[in-house]
C-alpha cells in the first residue's frame, strides 16, 4: 500500500453489503467536497476483495474502482454492514487486520462492527453496532465495550456507528472536523437531515426500548406517563391510576416492562424534553415544567446524567437552524 493521501476515503465493498450503509457516507462526503468547492476535499474510491462487481442485499449490483490490495492507505477507512457480515470472506477479515491500523481514521456503519471487530481493531475499544446485534458482538467479541444505546461512538482513531442511517450522522461529525460547521450544515441541509444528532442520542424511543406491559392496567398506565409526562408520576400516583398497591404496582411493572417505574418516567420525560428543545420555540424553564421537572436546574442535572450535555447546548447541537 502507498504513502497516505490526504483525506482519502476508501470504502470497503463485499457481497451481500447494506447499500444505505455505503451511499449515505459517500453522500455527505462527495456533497462536503462539492459544498467546500474543493474536488480534493475528499478522494473516494470503493474497493472490494478482488476488485469485482458486489451485489448488495437488496439485489444492486455495485462496481468498484478496484481491488482492495491495489488501494493506497486512506486518510479515511469506511466498512459499511449488512448481511454479508455475518459470513465474510476470511480474506477481507485478513486484509483489514494488516492494514486496518494504517488508515488515518476507521469508520464502521451498522454491522460493519462486526467485520472490525473479527479483525481485532475493536479490541479494548469502546463500540456501538445495530441494535439487535449489540448482544452478539458482545457476546463473541468480549474484548470489545459495545455500548447499544448511541447511534455513534467515537474511540479515538475509530468510529462504530449504530443501523444504518446513523452512518450519515456520523459522516457529517467527521466533515464538520474536517471542514468546518459551515460546510458540514449545508450538507445536512441538502440532503435534508439534521446537524447534526448527538452521539449519545439513544438509537431508539423510550416506547420502543421498553417492553410494553401485557397487563391492560400496566400499559394504560405506560401510555398516560407519555401522554403526561408533566404530571404527578410518582410510584403512589401510578399504582393508584393501576389499581394497586405501590409495592406491588413497582413489582409488576419491572416484571412486565424490564425497567423500574421511576426508571421509565426518567426517560420519557428526557425524550419529550429533547423533542420540545428540537421543535419547539418555548424556553428552557417552560420546557421544564412542561415535563415535569419543575426548575431548569432539575432538568439540566437529568440532562447532563443521561446524555452527557445540558438542554441549551443540546438545542444548539441538534435543533434545524431555521427553526423558530
Amino acid at each position: 500500500m502507498g504513502a497516505m493521501t490526504e483525506r482519502s476515503v476508501l470504502v470497503v465493498l463485499f457481497d451481500g453489503l447494506q447499500s444505505l450503509d455505503l451511499t449515505g457516507p459517500l453522500e455527505v462526503f462527495a456533497g462536503a467536497a462539492r459544498q467546500a468547492g474543493d474536488p480534493d476535499a475528499y478522494r473516494i474510491r470503493t474497493a472490494s476483495l478482488d476488485g469485482g462487481p458486489v451485489r448488495t442485499s437488496s439485489g444492486l449490483t455495485l462496481v468498484p474502482d478496484g481491488a482492495l490490495g491495489d488501494a493506497a492507505t486512506p486518510h479515511t477507512l469506511v466498512v459499511p454492514g449488512g448481511r454479508g457480515t455475518r459470513t465474510p470472506d476470511p480474506g477481507l477479515i485478513d486484509w483489514l487486520r494488516e492494514h486496518g491500523p494504517d488508515a488515518g481514521r476507521l469508520v464502521s456503519v451498522c454491522t460493519g462492527a462486526l467485520l472490525l471487530a473479527g479483525a481485532g481493531l475493536l479490541d479494548g475499544r469502546r463500540a456501538t453496532t445495530h441494535w439487535s446485534v449489540c448482544d452478539h458482538l458482545a457476546r463473541t467479541y468480549p474484548a470489545v465495550d459495545v455500548d447499544p444505546d448511541p447511534i455513534f461512538v467515537r474511540d479515538g482513531r475509530v468510529s462504530t456507528s449504530a443501523g444504518v442511517t446513523s452512518g450519515i450522522d456520523l459522516a457529517l461529525v467527521l466533515v464538520e472536523e474536517d471542514l468546518g460547521r459551515d460546510v458540514a450544515l449545508a450538507v445536512a441541509r441538502h440532503l435534508v437531515v439534521f446537524l447534526r444528532r448527538p452521539g449519545n442520542q439513544a438509537q431508539f424511543s423510550v416506547q420502543l426500548a421498553a417492553q410494553t406491559a401485557l397487563r391492560d392496567p400496566l400499559r394504560e398506565v405506560q401510555s398516560w406517563i407519555s401522554e403526561h409526562p408533566g404530571e404527578d408520576l410518582s410510584v403512589e400516583s401510578l399504582a393508584g391510576r393501576a389499581r394497586l398497591s405501590p409495592r406491588h404496582f413497582a413489582r409488576a411493572f419491572h416484571a412486565e416492562t424490564g425497567v423500574t417505574p421511576g426508571r421509565y418516567v426518567e426517560r420519557v420525560r428526557i425524550e419529550h424534553a429533547r423533542r420540545l428543545l428540537e421543535d419547539s420555540a418555548d424556553g428552557v424553564e417552560e420546557i421544564s415544567r412542561a415535563c415535569g421537572y419543575g426548575t431548569p436546574e432539575a432538568m439540566r442535572r437529568a440532562f447532563v446524567k443521561a446524555l452527557g450535555t445540558a438542554p441549551a447546548e443540546y438545542r444548539r447541537r441538534f435543533r434545524p437552524q431555521h427553526a423558530g
